[in-house]
């Protein structure tokens, strides 16, 4: 009978131990099935996203002014092409030294000379270009008005000649614009937010973009002008926002 007993007591241990084994695996089972839901309703919060466009942009006036002037001499001798190109050059850079430019802004960047035959009779054309280059653009915009002087003067500009503006300052502006397209896309992705019945969070990723800089007023110019002073610099960046 007392083996009886005893064996009683060991069944009951065990059931106690497998009960309490059962409420563990359970209570793991439960507590493991909210973490799952739980990681999947933030995984799924997360995927909740918004990708918009911003936009920045800003007037500049160039600080850099290049004009390449071509112009040409022909003669039926060397000697008398490399005379009249000699004279022209002498009058280019009086025409320079008149409005105020220093004697370095001005160099020669090339020439050349064809020489053939018309009826007989050889023909000599030399070729050059010289190259203002200077941070006045004022006094740019007075060359360039005032270019047929030069004509005036018996210079031959030939194709190729024209001033080009240059905006240098870029990288000084570039973090400005990149917040302003930034600000930009968040408000855009505030309305989107709004309209749907939500909030924006934080940037999800963000892709820059690339900068461009143009004629503020479109193609501008004409003969001999290539290019105008005044730029617009434009920036449009990708943001993609969480969705709260």
């Amino acid at each position: 009978m007392a083996e009886n007993g005893d064996s009683g007591k060991i069944l009951g241990g065990r059931n106690s131990v497998w009960l309490a084994s059962a409420g563990i695996l359970t209570i793991g089972l439960i507590v493991g099935g909210y973490l799952l839901g739980d990681g999947l309703l933030r995984a799924k919060m997360a995927d909740r996203s918004v990708t918009v466009r911003g936009l920045a942009e800003r007037e500049v006036t160039a600080d850099l002014a290049t004009w390449t002037i071509a112009y040409s001499a022909q003669s039926t001798s060397l000697q008398g092409a490399q005379a009249d190109m000699d004279q022209d050059t002498t009058a280019i850079r009086t025409f320079f030294k008149e409005l105020g430019f220093e004697a370095d802004a001005l160099k020669p960047t090339g020439a050349n000379v064809n020489q053939y035959r018309s009826n007989g009779i050889p023909q000599y054309t030399i070729r050059q270009r010289m190259s203002l280059r200077t941070n006045d653009i004022e006094k740019a915009q007075a060359a360039v008005a005032r270019q047929f002087d030069l004509v005036r003067r018996g210079v031959v500009l030939e194709d190729g000649s024209g001033m080009s503006y240059t905006f240098t300052k870029l990288d000084e502006i570039k973090p400005e614009m990149v917040a302003e397209a930034t600000k930009d896309a968040r408000k855009s992705a505030e309305q989107f937010a709004e309209d749907s019945g939500t909030d924006v969070g934080g940037i999800k990723s963000a892709t820059q973009g690339y900068f461009s800089i143009n004629s503020r007023d479109g193609d501008a110019g004409g003969y001999g002008v290539t290019d105008t002073p005044y730029k617009k610099v434009r920036v449009v960046t990708t943001v993609n926002f969480y969705l709260d």
